[in-house]
C-alpha cells in the first residue's frame, strides 16, 4: 500500500546523502518533497502540515547541524515523526479484571468487520483465550451465515440465535421477525458468562454511510454490553473519507482503538497515516489479506520502518517463531552441531515452515532495502515453493539422504514424477548443495558466508576440534608475557632464576630454560666483528 510513498521518500533521502553539509535551502527542498509525497498519498492536510513543520524545525536545529552525517540525522527525524503520527507506541488490548472482556466492532458496511471478527478471535485463541463471537449484524443479508462460516474456520463458537436478513427467492431481502440486535448482544454476554468464555466479540451492523439510525443502534448495543474495548474497523483504501468517518464515530459512539483492514491493497494509504493523529485513538491491529492468518498487531515503529524501506525484521522473526516448531528447530541445531549432514528431508521441512509463514512476497518485502527490488519481488512466483516440494517428494528416501547418487536416469524419473524438467531438478540440487555448504560452515562456527566473523552461527553450535573456537586461554596461575620490553626482560630473568635449582645444568642461555646461573657475557674478540662495532655491545 505504501509503495509509492516509500519510493518517493527514498529518492528524496538519496539526494540528501550526496551532500556533506545541509543548508537551509536543502532542508526546505527536502521538506517540500516530503509534503508533496504525503499529499499524493492522500494524507489529511492538517496531519501533513503538522508533520512537515516539526520535521523542518528539528532539521534546522543543532541536532542536524552538529551531526557527523546530517543526511542520516534527517532520516532519523522523519522516522521518529512518522512513528508519532502513527500513534507512538503499540497499545495492547485492555482485558477486564472480571471476565468476559467485551470487544465491540463498529464501522461502515464493506469495511470487513465480519471477517476481521474471525481473525481477531483466532488471534486471541492462539494466545490461550476462549473467545465467543456474537452475530449482532441482523440487517446485512447473510451476515449471520458469513460469521458462522468464519467462526468455524477460526475454531471459535458463534452465538447466533437469529438468522438475520436473508435473500429471498424473488431477489429481495427478508428480515427475520423479532430481530433485535441489542437483545442478541445482551443474550450473548449472558451466554459468555454461563459458558465461561473470557472474551466476547460483538459484530455489529454497518451502513453505506454515516447516519443517525446507525449511530443510535451502535450506541444502544454499547450501553447494553458495556464493552471494555470499542474497535473502529476502517477500510485503509478509502483515503481521507476514512478520517471523516472515524471522526463522526468518535463523536457519536466513541471508540478506544482503530483496526485497519485491506492494508494489502494498492491504494495510497493516507488513512493509516491520518486516523491516529486526527482521532487521537491508537491503531491496534491491521488486516493484511483475505486469509484468517493475514492479521497482525500494529506497531507504529515497524510500520514507519517499512515506509522508509528499512524493513521489518522483528515482525519477520515473530512469524518465523510461530511457523517453526521449537522442538524441530532444536533438533536441527543439535543434528548440525553433531556433524551430521543437512539432508533434503531437512530442506523439505524448512520449506514447509516457510509456507506456513505466509506469502513469500510479504516476507521478502519485510527485508531492509527491498524497495529497490519491488518489481522483482512482484514477479516472484509463489508456486516455486510447491514445485520444490514436488521435486523432493518424488525422490526415494535414499536419494533424499544422499543426493550424490542421483544420476541422469534418476533425474529423468524425478522430473516425470514431479511434473517438472531435468533442468529444474538440476537447479534444485545446485541450490541445495549451496545450502548444505552454508549449514556446514555455520555448524563449524564459521557463520554465514559474507557475514563478519562470529556472526551467523546457529545457537548452541560449537566448532569441531579447535576450528571456529576462540583463542586458548592461559592456564590458571600462569601469567602471559608483558608487552613492555623492560618488564618482559625482568619476567624472563625471574623465570630463569626459578628454573636454576630444578633442572640439571645445561648450556648457558639454553632455549629450553635448562641453564643454571646467569648467561655468560659475550667476548667481543671471539665475535669477529668489524672494527668499531665493539661500542654497540655496551663496553
Amino acid at each position: 500500500m505504501f509503495a509509492t510513498l516509500s519510493d518517493r521518500l527514498t529518492a528524496t533521502f538519496k539526494n540528501l546523502r550526496s551532500r556533506g553539509r545541509l543548508s537551509e535551502a536543502d532542508i526546505d527542498a527536502t521538506v517540500r518533497e516530503i509534503r508533496r509525497a504525503l499529499l499524493d498519498a492522500d494524507v489529511a492536510v492538517s496531519v501533513v502540515r503538522g508533520f512537515t513543520g516539526r520535521v523542518r524545525e528539528r532539521a534546522l536545529s543543532v541536532e542536524v547541524s552538529g551531526a557527523l552525517n546530517p543526511a542520516q540525522q534527517v532520516v532519523k527525524i522523519v522516522n521518529e515523526e512518522l512513528v508519532t503520527v502513527l500513534g507512538g507506541e503499540q497499545r495492547p488490548l485492555a482485558f477486564a479484571k472480571t471476565p468476559p472482556t467485551v470487544i465491540l466492532l463498529a464501522g461502515l458496511q464493506g469495511a470487513g468487520k465480519t471477517t476481521l471478527a474471525g481473525k481477531l478471535a483466532r488471534h486471541l485463541r492462539e494466545q490461550g483465550h476462549t473467545p465467543l463471537l456474537v452475530a449482532a449484524d441482523l440487517q446485512r443479508p447473510n451476515a449471520v451465515t458469513q460469521l458462522q462460516v468464519v467462526g468455524e474456520r477460526a475454531g471459535v463458537p458463534v452465538f447466533a440465535p437469529h438468522p438475520g436478513a436473508q435473500e429471498s427467492s424473488e431477489g429481495g431481502v427478508e428480515i427475520a421477525p423479532a430481530a433485535d440486535p441489542v437483545a442478541v448482544a445482551r443474550e450473548g454476554l449472558a451466554t459468555a458468562r454461563t459458558r465461561q468464555h473470557d472474551v466476547l466479540i460483538v459484530d455489529t451492523a454497518g451502513r453505506l454511510g454515516v447516519d443517525a439510525e446507525m449511530m443510535q443502534q451502535a450506541a444502544d448495543i454499547r450501553d447494553a454490553v458495556q464493552p471494555d474495548e470499542i474497535l473502529f474497523v476502517i477500510d485503509a483504501m478509502i483515503g481521507q473519507d476514512a478520517v471523516v468517518t472515524a471522526q463522526a464515530f468518535a463523536d457519536g459512539v466513541g471508540f478506544t482503538g482503530v483496526v485497519l483492514s485491506k492494508l494489502d491493497g494498492d491504494a495510497r494509504g493516507g488513512a493509516a497515516l491520518s486516523v491516529a493523529s486526527v482521532t487521537g485513538r491508537p491503531i491496534m491491529f491491521a488486516s493484511t489479506g483475505e486469509k484468517l492468518t493475514d492479521f497482525e498487531v500494529f506497531h507504529p515503529d515497524r510500520m514507519a520502518s517499512r515506509i522508509l524501506d528499512m524493513g521489518d525484521v522483528l515482525s519477520l522473526i515473530e512469524q518465523a517463531e510461530r511457523a517453526f516448531d521449537a522442538e524441530q528447530t532444536e533438533a536441527m541445531a543439535g543434528k548440525l552441531a553433531s556433524g551430521e549432514d543437512f539432508t533434503l528431508e531437512d530442506f523439505l521441512t524448512q520449506m514447509q515452515g516457510l509456507k506456513q509463514m505466509g506469502s513469500m512476497k510479504k516476507m521478502l518485502g519485510m527485508m531492509p532495502g527491498m524497495g529497490q527490488m519491488r518489481e522483482a519481488i512482484e514477479n516472484f512466483d509463489e508456486r516455486e515453493v510447491d514445485r520444490i516440494e514436488a521435486i523432493v517428494r518424488s525422490m526415494t528416501p535414499a536419494e533424499r539422504q544422499s543426493p550424490k547418487i542421483i544420476n541422469g536416469s534418476r533425474r529423468a524419473r524425478i522430473a516425470r514424477g514431479s511434473g517438472t524438467t531435468a533442468t529444474d531438478v538440476n537447479q534444485l540440487l545446485e541450490r541445495f548443495a549451496g545450502a548444505q555448504k552454508m549449514m556446514k560452515q555455520m555448524a563449524r562456527g564459521g557463520g554465514v558466508p559474507g557475514m563478519p566473523p562470529g556472526m551467523g552461527s546457529l545457537p548452541g553450535m560449537g566448532g569441531k576440534k579447535s576450528r571456529g573456537r576462540s583463542a586458548p586461554q592461559p592456564k590458571k596461575g600462569r601469567k602471559g608475557k608483558s608487552g613492555n620490553p623492560a618488564k618482559r626482560a625482568q619476567q624472563e630473568k625471574e623465570a630463569a632464576s626459578r628454573a636454576a635449582g630444578q633442572a640439571p645444568a645445561g648450556p648457558a642461555g639454553s632455549a629450553f630454560g635448562l641453564g643454571g646461573g646467569q648467561p655468560a657475557e659475550p667476548d667481543p674478540a671471539a665475535l669477529d666483528l668489524p672494527p668499531g662495532f665493539e661500542k654497540f655491545l655496551g663496553r
